[in-house]
């Protein structure tokens, strides 16, 4: 289980699905311990070997024939994380809540704005227990085709986090050199990460239900997506009961669940927005939507 008193933790970081259906900007990523990383990744590769999975495993490569192999990988990526050893985020928008008042400039930099959003928040890390000395957080993400400048203004602007009152009380440090981006390839937390956020974004935009042109039966690849699909959210709802993945995960009495629970979802709302229903699953314009 992860130690309160941790002198460092790891954030693994992917995106997926910037324009959706129903729901978009997806984001989601894996908190780790530095004490668990090392024997967390030891055990995940050595499953990936017995399975035969010698390559990157990612979402895009779900497979009929590969659907077992996946299964069991996730099985043993969730009960790492059933046994508190690993946290796990995942955040998007509906498209429904529109935000208002965004300018051309704040369009450019959206993405960066959100993950700056959910990094800030998502894992609740502003109640990391304080620890003498500090806590150091390392965040990585997966590479972008982003250029030189850009990956080093977007530093600058997560460093800013360790500057703010919630991370500066709990003794949260980031350095420059501990943002880093990664190949996926190369790290298999990561890799989990992808497989979880694609499912999550196949299912609340309805790609299980997609057809080729002309078909009367969804593919074999669109079943056995759905079939991992319902394979994770058999994991998640041992974790969180009667679990909704198209709603953000509440807050029971405990007041630190952001950062105790082992997963959560959170859709993110900007300050303003207008409500659209038509881009609803319902397509109903309601003017308190639930």
């Amino acid at each position: 289980m992860l130690d309160n008193q941790e002198k460092e933790y790891i954030i693994f970081s992917d995106e997926s699905d910037a324009v959706g259906k129903y729901f978009s900007n997806f984001y989601g990523g894996v908190l780790v311990g530095s004490s668990q990383y090392e024997r967390v990744t030891r055990r995940l590769n050595e499953k990936k070997q017995d399975l035969n999975l010698f390559g990157e495993v990612k979402w895009s490569k779900v497979t009929e024939r590969y659907l077992p192999k996946y299964e069991e990988l996730m099985e043993c990526f969730f009960d790492e994380i059933g046994q508190g050893n690993l946290k796990v985020r995942i955040m998007f928008t509906q498209n429904a809540r529109q935000a208002v008042g965004l300018t051309k400039e704040d369009l450019e930099v959206q993405y960066y704005k959100l993950y700056y959003q959910f990094i800030k928040h998502a894992f609740g890390l502003r109640h990391v227990p304080p620890r003498i000395g500090g806590t150091r957080l390392r965040i990585y993400r997966d590479e972008l085709p982003d250029t030189a400048e850009k990956a080093e203004s977007f530093k600058g602007f997560l460093m800013g986090l360790a500057k703010s009152k919630e991370f500066q009380q709990a003794r949260i440090t980031i350095a420059h050199e501990d943002i880093i981006e990664v190949h996926s390839h190369d790290h298999v937390l990561l890799q989990c990460v992808d497989i979880v956020l694609g499912c999550m974004s196949f299912r609340l935009n309805d790609k299980h239900k997609a057809k080729a042109e002309g078909a009367q039966v969804r593919g074999k690849r669109t079943r056995a997506k759905e079939a991992l699909y319902k394979s994770i959210l058999g994991h998640i709802r041992c974790i969180h009961p009667g679990f909704n993945i198209g709603i953000s995960t509440g807050r029971p009495s405990e007041p630190l669940c952001q950062w105790s629970h082992e997963y959560r979802h959170w859709i993110f709302v900007a300050e303003t927005v207008k409500y659209e229903g038509n881009l609803t699953k319902s397509g109903r314009n309601r003017n308190n939507p639930t």
